[in-house]
């Protein structure tokens, strides 16, 4: 059973990647409904916490049905990241995680995600006064180092071990790789098996498919998975994974209805928490994936992108079933 502190995931849980504009509510929920097994917010930024954004606030937002659910947080401040994690902690997550991960120019050029890499004795006062401003469980996302010349994490996995952290992901990347090439995970295994740690590892990276999880699982010794890019517009990757891992067979992919049954309920979802135009517009981003594999469809995500109601996109997605409940899907 893998637990961070006192929430129990399981066996060999699946954990849903923080992704920004990807991983709200709405994903969230089709997700959750197809196996995930810890799931995290978009990061926040503690700026916008502090200053009450409003689009940071709403990121804040978690339901009931997701628990357990952690609320990722990031910035380049001790004093902010030490305030955001108090306003977090006030909504009720089940945990706080610290983003010193993502790679993208307008974080890691100020001073925030994965810069943290370059200023080991900085991330652990910061990861210090966010544990001492909760009393939740706070885990790490972090990536293998800054460079190949600065492959850091053992160290960083040790030291916030040793100050109190409840858990670690890592991603088996450098931040000057971005997400080219392929995530390395021998680092990642050894930090699992050095005998100083004692709290869950798990790893994040390439994992998109149930054959290479069980490869890792065994290969690596990890806890658990962490699943990103993935599961955007495929949630069943989860269900899919599980299945394999327990029973050594590959579950049928999702048919067509249930592509078209998700669709309109992480659009539904997607509405209601944003409204109908907001709701409408950011969903755009999901048709092609939802429907990846599906010959001549493009006319078909044309015209999705293109509707603006609710009514309009459940009787494209209802022509849609109707039009191709026959196709054999990649």
């Amino acid at each position: 059973m893998t637990k961070i502190r006192n929430i129990e995931l399981g066996d060999f849980p699946m954990l849903l990647a923080p992704m920004e504009d990807v991983s709200d509510p709405p994903f969230r929920a089709v997700c959750k409904d197809n196996g995930a097994d810890l799931m995290y917010t978009e990061f926040i930024s503690s700026e916008g916490l502090i200053r009450d954004a409003a689009k940071s606030r709403q990121k804040l937002d978690i339901f009931e049905y997701e628990r357990p659910i952690g609320i990722q947080l990031f910035g380049s401040e001790i004093d902010h990241m030490r305030k955001s994690a108090e306003i977090a902690t006030q909504v009720n997550p089940d945990l706080i995680d610290i983003n010193y991960g993502c790679p993208v120019k307008n974080v890691a050029c100020r001073g925030a995600g994965a810069a943290l890499l370059q200023d080991i004795p900085k991330m652990v006062k910061m990861t210090e006064a966010v544990i001492r401003a909760t009393h939740l469980p706070v885990t790490v996302k972090t990536r293998l180092g800054w460079d190949d010349a600065t492959k850091n994490v053992p160290e960083v996995a040790e030291r916030l071990q040793d100050i109190g952290i409840a858990a670690l992901t890592i991603h088996g990347r450098t931040r000057v790789q971005m997400y080219k090439g392929v995530a390395d995970w021998t680092l990642i295994g050894e930090i699992k098996k050095n005998p100083r740690i004692h709290i869950p590892i798990f790893g994040n990276g390439d994992i998109d498919s149930p054959e290479k999880a069980l490869a890792y699982k065994n290969q690596y010794s990890v806890d658990g998975v962490m699943v990103g890019r993935a599961s955007i517009g495929y949630p069943w990757i989860f269900r899919e994974i599980k299945h394999f891992i327990t029973t050594g067979e590959k579950l049928a992919p999702p048919t067509l209805q249930e592509r078209v049954d998700v669709c309109k309920k992480h659009l539904d979802f997607s509405i209601r928490w944003k409204g109908d135009k907001t709701g409408i517009f950011e969903m755009r981003r999901h048709y092609s994936n939802y429907f990846k594999g599906i010959d001549h469809f493009k006319p078909y995500r044309m015209r999705l992108v293109e509707a603006s109601t609710y009514e309009e996109i459940e009787a494209i997605l209802d022509e849609v079933s109707e039009k191709f409940m026959h196709s054999v899907m990649s």
